[in-house]
């Protein structure tokens, strides 16, 4: 049998029949472009990169190490204008230049007032072995005085009654104000520190000698008087009672500057 024979026209009418029926069914097309060659590599290496860098999550935040304070520490700061040194005992460095002085030095007092204020001021709390019932603002003539008077005055007086002096009680030193403290009246001594008021001699068994109980009694009366006389030398203003209804209750003493001795 001999092998069958094509025309033009089958070969054409064939070629027709194959490109309708590739027409007719398309291949199925994915929704999405296919990635090309090598993108997914370098997608997945950088998401590799930022998770390297990412913090690790945690419920609660790690513990500090030890040695680091949880909360800060403030500490207390005490502000001073210049320091106040205590006093020394001895020849160098002593109070005013006396051992017999103890106390500290303080900042100078300054004041809108004129004529008050304490440049060289210390704050007085012994004199020749005698404690002050507070500290005496005082300049060094003052405290010299008191303790000149304390020894020669005070102490002889009540030598061998009650176990001796123990303490003065003080009822006033500085204070910017005017005499008697009266309104417009001239500057008192106590606002430039250089008078002490005392009201009471306080011995070691106890006993309470106040100016305003014992002055003229007879158990104190004469003890009082010879301590207001004793004053009169180591103070240049020495008040007491009946001098004035202002010094009823206790004894002023100064070392007002510039006039004469005052002892009333």
């Amino acid at each position: 049998m001999s092998a069958p024979r094509f025309n033009r026209t089958g070969i054409a009418l064939a070629f027709f029949l194959a490109a309708t029926t590739a027409l007719a069914n398309p291949p199925a097309q994915s929704p999405r472009p296919a990635a090309r060659p090598g993108l997914a590599v370098e997608a997945v290496v950088m998401v590799a990169a930022a998770s390297a860098f990412a913090p690790a999550a945690s419920a609660r935040p790690e513990k500090r190490p030890r040695g680091l304070a949880t909360e800060p520490q403030v500490e207390k700061v005490v502000f001073r204008s210049q320091p106040a040194p205590e006093a020394t005992i001895g020849r160098k460095g002593a109070l005013c230049g006396d051992p017999a002085l103890k106390g500290k030095t303080i900042p100078p007092i300054l004041s809108k007032v004129k004529g008050c204020g304490l440049e060289k001021g210390l704050s007085l709390v012994s004199v020749a072995g005698v404690a002050l019932s507070q500290p005496a603002s005082v300049d060094c003539a003052t405290a010299s005085a008191l303790k000149t008077w304390v020894e020669t005055g005070v102490k002889p007086a009540l030598e061998g009654t009650g176990g001796g002096v123990a303490a003065l009680q003080v009822a006033g030193s500085y204070t910017c104000r005017g005499r008697n403290n009266q309104r417009g009246a001239k500057v008192s001594e106590h606002g430039r520190g250089r008078a002490v008021d005392i009201s009471a001699i306080l011995l070691a068994d106890g006993t309470a000698i106040t100016v305003e109980n014992g002055w003229g009694s007879k158990r104190y009366g004469k003890v009082l008087a010879s301590m207001r006389r004793s004053a009169c030398g180591p103070f240049n203003t020495v008040l007491g009672p009946g001098s004035d209804r202002h010094h009823h209750d206790h004894l002023h003493l100064d070392t007002a500057r510039g006039r004469g001795p005052y002892c009333r």
